[in-house]
């Protein structure tokens, strides 16, 4: 069984026991999570397509950690004019393990 889940502005196709790292979410490590906006949930050959959401059917997620991803450098620079601007941007990112996909009508 799958589910499609939308968090962060992203959207995730998730399985059961799968790990993915997504946008930071207000939790502590440890902590229960539900992904209420379930845009799809698939068992085999049979789907239910939300319109736009599946209702009733939730996803629950535990958190593993709370960590930022790899340094992304922007650099800007203007030739001929000595204009050079160095930034950097390291995104606060959650870790979570899907323990379950229910619901679905």
């Amino acid at each position: 069984m799958f589910a499609v889940i939308k968090t962060g502005g992203k959207q995730y196709k998730v399985r059961k026991d799968d790990v993915l790292v997504v946008e930071k979410l207000n939790a502590e490590a440890g902590a229960s999570v539900d992904f209420n906006e379930v845009l799809m949930i698939g068992d085999g050959e049979k789907a239910t397509i939300g319109a736009p959401v599946v209702d009733g059917a939730v996803v629950k997620a535990d958190v593993v950690e709370q960590t930022r991803g790899d340094k992304v450098v922007i650099f800007k620079k203007k030739r001929r004019k000595n204009h050079r601007r160095k930034n950097g941007h390291r995104q606060h990112l959650t870790v979570i393990k899907v323990t379950d996909i229910a619901g679905g009508k």
